[in-house]
This record gives structure tokens, C-alpha cells and sequence, in this order.
């Protein structure tokens, strides 16, 4: 196989199905791609039925293209990482990674546009988010629900009306962003900087405002980032933990048990933000992002020093919080499906708690003059997890 052959099976698998966000290079498969959340087969010619392990070998290795530090990551930790451009057309993230002595490629596409706050329709508290002067703000929430968009949005109207220096630390990097108001500084892993730590590190020395960190991945790199957050840098991030309430005991895990106070206390001073994410399909195609946000409140505050209890909840405080530009996941589903933009279904399996969100998906029916749940069923409901294990 030659590259034009390779770029070939990429150009169909692109052209063959709307919406694609990822392609799938899997021995004994077909070639895959992923469209709305499914995985759908793509025929080219001539045809693949079943890729074999020379097939899978040679697109990975055309792919990584010679680079010695990809070959010498795929052959010591069984995976690298790296972007792809298909001839200007498009840009990839790539992960190449062996399963039973074989090579898989996962190619996820890279958006060209730069994203807006408008052009999503994200909330108002995105506009804030823009505006900080200092401290951390987070993005939480599984691969692919759209962290890195809500970010590049987010850096979008920094760089649209703030004269200021923004480093980011990407692996890769994938929404390039043109120097506008803002400078523009955007680094990769491994052809710019070896870990996010050391490039958090040698940041401090760039005299930035604004730090992007692509993933904050071990305890070193929370660190380091809280250290920019109290000098006077505001930092974006991503972890990835299902809620707002979940992200402070991942952090707070990160630590011994005596030293938590200590970081309780700088988490109260440095966390301004942090947003959830969960990618509900869209009625009619697509999907659609449900957002839970966390803005830090005397409440909050209280919460992060000392912890949960019974009756005092990052969950209830972020319902009971919507003057803070609060919301929790549940609250979300219910205005996409009250607005006809997902399905109740949708809103049950990707809510957080179920008995909240039936009672909620009742009262919004009760009020369309639409059937609700049985009385039966409602007598003897409990509070469940839901099949993700959101709850």
C-alpha cells in the first residue's frame, strides 16, 4: 500500500456518510466509521471485507511517517499519539495502538472553523468565563463530548477582545487559532514539549495570561496549575470525571489524606469554573451538548472546605444555583427536551439522578396536556443509577 492509497481509504470513509467524527482501522473489520455515535461500514474499491494485520500495519505506519519518537511510544507503551492532515483538507487527531499483536488506528476529525459562543449557543456563563482575570476552570466529562470545542470558544473571544499573550499545551493541537486581538502561542506534545507538566512549567516563564493545558493527567501537572492559578494566570483545563462533584474528590484523590486540607483551602482560592459534559443525540441527527456548570459561591466554597454531607450536595447547590449561572445535568435535559431538541429516552439515559428527571419530564408533560407516568409506577420508584453509572 502507498500513501495515496492510504489517503484514498481516508478521503471515502470521510465522503461516504454525513456527520463522521471518527474513523476506525480494526483488524478483521471493515473499514469504520463513526457517525451520530454509531460505528457503519464504508465500502471503497477495491472492496475490504476484513482488513488484515499487513493492511492495518502499513496505514499505521504510513501515518506515523518515520517519526522515531511515535515508533519508539507505540513499541515501549503500546501507543502514540499524533495529527494527520489530509492534503489541507483535513486535520486529525490520531491514536495508533496495538490489541493482540496487531495495529489499530482511530483518526478523530478535527473541526478547520474555529468555534464561537454564538455560533454553539453555549450560555452566558461562557461569556464570563471569558472575561476571568485569574484562577482555574475546568472541563470535565468523557472523550469526545466536546471539551476541547468549549474551550476553543471560549479562547475565541479571548482572542476576539483581549491584547494579551494565551500559551496553550495541546496533544495535538487541534483548533488552530489565528493571532487576532490576542498573540497566539499554541505548543505540542512531543514536537514542542515532552509532558503537560514540564510544558505548565516553562509557560510560567512565557508571560502568559491565559494557559490552556491540554489534560491535566497526573498530580504534578494539578500543581503546577494551581501555582498559575494563585499568580495571577487564569488556566483552562480538562479531566475526565462525569460531574462537577466528582471532579473536586478526583482531585482532592490525587493527594494524601493529610495533605487534602491544605488543598481544599487553594482549591476555594484558585477554581472559578468547572462545566460537564454529556453528548445527548439530537432529534433529527447529530448531537447536542448537556452542559452542567459549577461557579464557585460561598456555598461552594463551603462544600469544597468541608466536604459533602446528606443534605448539603454539589448537586442541590448547583439546582438551587441559577443566579450564579448554575445548572446541574438534569436541569439541562429538561429545557432540550422541553425545547423538542432530544427525546425522553435521551434525557432518562444520560440524566444524572432518574426520579428527579421522570418528575421533571412529568411536569413538563402535565403541562403540554400530554400522559404522564402511572401512578403505580411513581408510588414504588426509587432512586436508581442509570445504566452509565451517572448517578
Amino acid at each position: 500500500m502507498r500513501q495515496q492509497e492510504i489517503n484514498y481509504w481516508i478521503t471515502a470513509m470521510m465522503q461516504t456518510h454525513g456527520r463522521v467524527s471518527d474513523l476506525n482501522i480494526t483488524v478483521g473489520r471493515p473499514l469504520q466509521v463513526e457517525s451520530d455515535g454509531v460505528l457503519v461500514p464504508v465500502d471503497v474499491e477495491p472492496p475490504v471485507t476484513e482488513l488484515t494485520p499487513f493492511q492495518a500495519e502499513v496505514f499505521a505506519l504510513n501515518l506515523i511517517g518515520g517519526n522515531r519518537r511515535l515508533l519508539r511510544d507505540l513499541v515501549t507503551k503500546g501507543s502514540c499519539d499524533l495529527s494527520y492532515s489530509l492534503e489541507d483538507t483535513a486535520r486529525f487527531r490520531v491514536n495508533i495502538f496495538t490489541q493482540k499483536g496487531f495495529f489499530t488506528s482511530v483518526l478523530r476529525k478535527l473541526e478547520t472553523k474555529i468555534p464561537s459562543i454564538t455560533g454553539f449557543d453555549f450560555p452566558e456563563a461562557f461569556e464570563k468565563m471569558a472575561r476571568e482575570k485569574n484562577g482555574l476552570i475546568l472541563f470535565t466529562g468523557a472523550t469526545g463530548t466536546g471539551k476541547t470545542t468549549s474551550m476553543a470558544a471560549i479562547l475565541n473571544r479571548i482572542n476576539e477582545e483581549r491584547a494579551i499573550h494565551v500559551v496553550t499545551l495541546e496533544d495535538p493541537i487541534e483548533y488552530i487559532h489565528p493571532h487576532k486581538k490576542a498573540t497566539f502561542n499554541q505548543r505540542e506534545m512531543g514536537d514542542d514539549f515532552d509532558t503537560f507538566a514540564g510544558g505548565l512549567r516553562a509557560a510560567l516563564r512565557q508571560a502568559p495570561k491565559v494557559i490552556l493545558v491540554g489534560e491535566i493527567r497526573d498530580r504534578e501537572t494539578l500543581e503546577i496549575a494551581l501555582t498559575a492559578a494563585e499568580t495571577g494566570h487564569v488556566v483552562f483545563s480538562t479531566l475526565h470525571t462525569i460531574d462537577a462533584g466528582q471532579t473536586i474528590n478526583r482531585i482532592l484523590g490525587m493527594f494524601e489524606k493529610d495533605e487534602q486540607p491544605q488543598i481544599r483551602n487553594r482549591l476555594v482560592d484558585t477554581i472559578r469554573w468547572i462545566v460537564s459534559q454529556r453528548l445527548p443525540p439530537r432529534i433529527g441527527g447529530g448531537r447536542i451538548a448537556a452542559l452542567e456548570i459549577l461557579c464557585t459561591s460561598l456555598r461552594i466554597k463551603d462544600l469544597i472546605l468541608n466536604g459533602e454531607t446528606e443534605e448539603k450536595t454539589f448537586y442541590n447547590v448547583l439546582k438551587e444555583g441559577s443566579a450564579h449561572n448554575m445548572r446541574t445535568f438534569d436541569q439541562h435535559l429538561l429545557e432540550l427536551y422541553e425545547q423538542g431538541l432530544i427525546t425522553e429516552e435521551s434525557a432518562i439515559a444520560y440524566c444524572s439522578h432518574r426520579s428527579e428527571i421522570k418528575r421533571g419530564l412529568d411536569t413538563i408533560k402535565a403541562a403540554r396536556g400530554e400522559k404522564t407516568s402511572d401512578i403505580e409506577g411513581l408510588a414504588v420508584e426509587q432512586e436508581e443509577k442509570d445504566p452509565f453509572g451517572w448517578s
